[in-house]
This record gives structure tokens, C-alpha cells and sequence, in this order.
């Protein structure tokens, strides 16, 4: 069966902001959130232009892409139940997406990903060398940033980074016989999304004079929702429409890294599971030997209408619940209530 995302058809047609500021309590908080965007907006051009042209050029690269601004406007929301969107909070905003974008320098390379947010990756445009270096631009930037706002900015930057880095090399090396493969994965989700954005929902209370006492639900959240987000991500993934996703029906697997769905189609003991795990292991190793990427079209067009994948959507679900459950210490209002509405968009787009 072909997974289907309650309210999907809608959500399409809506972007996150519109979703998140959708309810009638949020339409103040909205201006006052795509205000702090535009100053985050600013700080992000000066911060990313350089003197030297090729730095200027390679570091700019992705940002001119595009992007959701997905870190800062969660910053700037939960920044509303303190101060609200202070110098501090602008900085530290800026610097976790500078992180992000730093961190998608580095993903493409080690993915061999062709394209980012509509364009040609950076290695294809530059040469892996040169993409990595920018990556590494990037997290210098972002620390000298977050060093405006003293050591509990910094820490917080330190602890947010290796996190990245450890999820990207836990991923890269894969679970041990002694691991869990799902279990394995979620945790690499935790460490590669969910920390980051984690970083963005904490920051914006800690940045914003916010009560010390949402500071922990606002990690817990922050969290979960990023690992809903990737679960969705795996699902859209296999999705038949490359117009409407943007990338290619199973780019992740076709390079040899494996998503939730396969993962979970490897749980399965019944003979079809079985043959189409093999299928897929078997093109995914011939790729790997130069042969066309199409040949994995079909295996994976049926790992998309397979009972595995609809379980991933289910625990992209589950987990999104569970990030909504981490807002009860929250006052009843508009940015519960835009919490709320983002920890069920992630897990319910179509791309």
C-alpha cells in the first residue's frame, strides 16, 4: 500500500510558516517572528560575505539556493516566551544556520549528491576539496558568531557541533552486530537533525532571558520534532514525483545509505521482504561498480508501496506526538500553539 500523509494534498500547498502561523491566536506572533526573519536575513548577508571572491562565491553558494530558514524561525518563536527577538537571539539564530549550511557543504560530498535546494551541489560546481573547506568557513563563522554571546553561547555551539559530527560519523561507520539497526538510526537522527534544531528551540529562551524552566522541554522538543522530520524526509524519499520532492526517487539508497523504510523492511522475515532487501542490496552494489542508478527504479517503487514504509510514517507520527507531549509545561497560548502546529508539519509535508 502507497503511504498517505493525513491533510498531505493540503499541506503541499502550504509552506511551514503558513502551517505553524495558521491558527487565529498566531497572526500577531507571525509578524513578529517574519520581523526577526528579515533582521536574521540581514545578518546572514554580511556574515557570509567575504573580500576574498572565491570564498565569497563558495560560501554564499547555498544560501542564495534558498532554504526554509527553519532553525531561526523556531529560535524567534520560542524567543516569545522571554524578551523576545534581543540582538542575542539574531546572533545565535544566524549562527545555527550557518551551521546548517555549513553541514550541507559536507553531507553532499560524503553523499556524492548531485544536486542542493534546486542547484548543483557545491563539490559538483567546485571539487570536494573546495566544499569541505567551505563547510569548515562556515563552522568558524558560526563560532566566532555564537563567541558574541559568551560562554553559555559558545558551550552551547560546542555541544551542537559534535553532536553533528558524531551522528555524521556514527552514520558513515554503521551499527555494530551488537546494534539495533532501527534504534542505531534514530539516534544518528538525533545527533545529525534533531540536536541542531534542538539548539534553535533552547536558544531562543536562553537568548531571550526566557524562564530557566522551559529551557529542557524546549530541547526534548526541539528534538523529537527534528527526528520526525527526517523520518518524513526518508518517505518523501521514495516518493514517485521527483517534480513535486525535487530530487530523484530514492537518492539516499541509491548511494548506499540506508533510511528508515529499509530498515525497517530488513526487520521483516516473510519471502517478499526478503527478495526485495536482496534486490535492492544487489543494485545498490552494482551502482557502487558504475552501473546506471536506474536500475533500482522499480525495487525501490515497490519499497515505496511497501507495509515498511507506511510504518515509517507511523513513527514519524509517533514521534511528533511526543514533541507536542514536551510542550505541557508551556503557558496555553499563541507560541504553544505554533509549537504545536510545527511539531505536526514536519511530519505531515510533502517535501
Amino acid at each position: 500500500m502507497t503511504p498517505t500523509v493525513p491533510g498531505s494534498r493540503i499541506a503541499g500547498k502550504l509552506g511551514l510558516t503558513d502551517r505553524v502561523f495558521a491558527g487565529a491566536r498566531s497572526r500577531g506572533l507571525r509578524k513578529t517572528v517574519d520581523e526577526g526573519l528579515k533582521r536574521v536575513d540581514l545578518a546572514l548577508e554580511a556574515e557570509l560575505h567575504a573580500t576574498d571572491a572565491l570564498v565569497d562565491a563558495t560560501s554564499r553558494y547555498l544560501y542564495d539556493a534558498g532554504g526554509k530558514r527553519v532553525r531561526p524561525m523556531l529560535a524567534l518563536l520560542t524567543a516569545q516566551l522571554g524578551d523576545g527577538a534581543t540582538d542575542e537571539v539574531i546572533q545565535a539564530a544566524t549562527a545555527l544556520e550557518i551551521t546548517h549550511l555549513g553541514s550541507l557543504y559536507h553531507d553532499d560530498v560524503m553523499d556524492a549528491a548531485d544536486k542542493r535546494r534546486g542547484v548543483p551541489s557545491a563539490h559538483a560546481v567546485w571539487g570536494n576539496n573546495i566544499a569541505i573547506l567551505t563547510g569548515d568557513l562556515l563552522f568558524s563563522r558560526a563560532s566566532q558568531i555564537m563567541a558574541r554571546n559568551g560562554d553559555r553561547a559558545i558551550r552551547l555551539q560546542a555541544d551542537t557541533f559534535e553532536r553533528l559530527v558524531l551522528g555524521q560519523m556514527h552514520e558513515t561507520v554503521g551499527p555494530t552486530d551488537a546494534d539495533d539497526a532501527v534504534e542505531f538510526y534514530l539516534q544518528v537522527l538525533s545527533d545529525k537533525t534533531g540536536s541542531l534544531i534542538a539548539a534553535a528551540a533552547q536558544a531562543g529562551v536562553i537568548f531571550s532571558n526566557g524562564p530557566e524552566e522551559f529551557e529542557q522541554p524546549m530541547v526534548t522538543f526541539g528534538e523529537k520534532a527534528g527526528v520526525a522530520f527526517q523520518l518524513l524526509d526518508d518517505v518523501i524519499d521514495l516518493s514517485a514525483d521527483p517534480g513535486e520532492t525535487g530530487k530523484v526517487p530514492g537518492t539516499d539508497l541509491r548511494a548506499g545509505v540506508p533510511t528508515m523504510p529499509y530498515l525497517v523492511l530488513a526487520q521483516r522475515t516473510d519471502a517478499d521482504a526478503v527478495a526485495l532487501r536482496a534486490r535492492i542490496d544487489e543494485g545498490v552494489a552494482q551502482i557502487a561498480d558504475g552501473a546506471d542508478p536506474a536500475l533500482l527504479d522499480e525495487p525501490l517503487a515497490h519499497l515505496r508501496d511497501h507495509e515498511a514504509t507506511q510504518a515509517t510514517l507511523d513513527l514519524a507520527h509517533a514521534w511528533s506526538h511526543e514533541a507536542i507531549e514536551a510542550l505541557a509545561p508551556l503557558p496555553d497560548g499563541a507560541v504553544r500553539e505554533a509549537l504545536t502546529r510545527f511539531a505536526q508539519a514536519v511530519a505531515d509535508r510533502s517535501s
